[in-house]
């Protein structure tokens, strides 16, 4: 743009700034031709901005321009040198800027009323093209080990929707059957027979009912657990205080319940609770103790039977590995599916070589990811059977 062009523009600096109210309609025209993009609510801002501020002092004009008709950082240099060839006279020593492609990103956890306004119909001069992205899928796989204290928040909070149905199981007591069940229902049959004089036009079934199966969970929260134990502490209170029939229990120097002081429905009062009670927390690791202690005092006596145990741990052991095959060989002979969730199994060239996990493994019926949202995830649609997961025997076969 040459300095002509200005002048033709806006006419002369002293009949613009002598008439207020063409002011901001001239200068916006020698923005546009300048090259800068300029939509018309913009120019709306600048006029009410010039209205408040005034126009005696050259400074609140330079100011109020500037923060109403400045869209890019990379404008400021193009709308300076037009500032002071329209209201100072000088020489035009700019050029037009040449057509850009402009790359908008659209948050897809932004609302719609906080989303920012896309592009006007008066940015001709620009090609936009829309990238979508989202934080929290980014999150979801994300190592929680590897992530900040915001981000480890904001992890929290997505699993709070990840909720286990939980498996169900068959039991002795039977229930109606909308079709054709295992056994007549002679109740119901005759009671609609009294409706027809006697005739049983209708029979009545019955079929096998269900309930939710138990699940109990072993969490490690011994020291080398520490990135992972918080985190997947809070995942279980999603689950304790989300269904019935779940237990929850820590292992590290020894075991302790915290199934009552996960019950309560405010996370942070159910974490602070669980770390009263938990008094090992990033200590040493003795499974094949707590595993016996567990056995003894819960798991063989009822607790653990018919149930589906799931261990959550690394594998390391300070103890004998030999009490934890046995442990979990009688841990086995009861539940009626282990899993083992191990943050470590997605590094890459991870292999169960640690004594502890060695001697579990061949006990467990699946063995799974733990480090992230999304494998927790996959845990919750294993334990409620949309995941095929290999039963017991496969491991021992592998």
């Amino acid at each position: 743009m040459s300095p002509g062009d200005v002048s033709a523009a806006r006419g002369s600096p002293h009949s613009a700034v002598a008439d207020p109210a063409r002011l901001p309609v001239a200068f916006v025209r020698v923005l546009r031709a300048a090259g800068l993009t300029v939509p018309g609510g913009a120019a709306i801002r600048f006029a009410q901005a010039l209205a408040a501020v005034g126009t005696d002092r050259e400074c609140a004009v330079y100011w109020a321009g500037r923060a109403t008709l400045v869209r890019r950082p990379e404008d400021v240099e193009a709308y300076d040198a037009a500032f002071r060839a329209f209201f100072r006279g000088e020489a035009w020593v700019g050029r037009r800027r040449a057509d850009v492609e402009t790359v908008a990103l659209a948050h897809d956890d932004v609302d719609a009323e906080g989303a920012p306004p896309g592009p006007s119909p008066e940015d001709h001069r620009e090609q936009v093209r829309e990238l979508r992205y989202s934080a929290a899928e980014i999150l979801r796989r994300k190592d929680f080990a590897q992530c900040s204290a915001e981000e480890l928040a904001e992890a929290q909070r997505l699993m709070d929707r990840v909720r286990v149905d939980g498996p169900r199981r068959a039991t002795r007591r039977r229930r109606p059957a909308s079709r054709r069940g295992d056994w007549p229902d002679l109740r119901r049959t005759v009671r609609e027979a009294l409706r027809t004089g006697g005739e049983p036009l209708r029979r009545r079934w019955l079929e096998s009912g269900e309930r939710p199966r138990r699940i109990v969970f072993l969490c490690d929260v011994s020291g080398s657990m520490a990135p992972y134990a918080r985190v997947l502490l809070r995942f279980l209170h999603v689950e304790v205080a989300g269904r019935p029939r779940v237990e929850a229990f820590t292992i590290g120097t020894r075991l302790t319940r915290v199934t009552r002081a996960l019950s309560a429905h405010d996370p942070d009062a159910a974490m602070t609770a669980a770390g009263r009670v938990v008094p090992d927390w990033s200590g040493g690791t003795r499974l094949g103790d707590a595993l016996a202690e567990f056995n003894d005092r819960w798991g063989v006596r009822g607790l653990a039977r018919g149930a589906v145990v799931v261990v959550l741990s690394d594998g390391w052991d300070r103890g004998d590995p030999a009490v934890l095959g046995s442990e979990m060989a009688r841990l086995a002979r009861v539940a009626h599916r282990i899993v083992w969730v191990n943050p470590l199994k997605a590094s890459p060239g991870y292999a169960p070589l640690v004594r502890g996990m060695s001697a579990a493994l061949p006990h467990v019926d699946d063995f799974v990811e733990g480090h992230s949202v999304e494998s927790l995830e996959s845990l919750a649609r294993l334990l409620v059977g949309e995941a095929a997961g290999r039963r017991r025997g496969s491991m021992r076969a592998a």
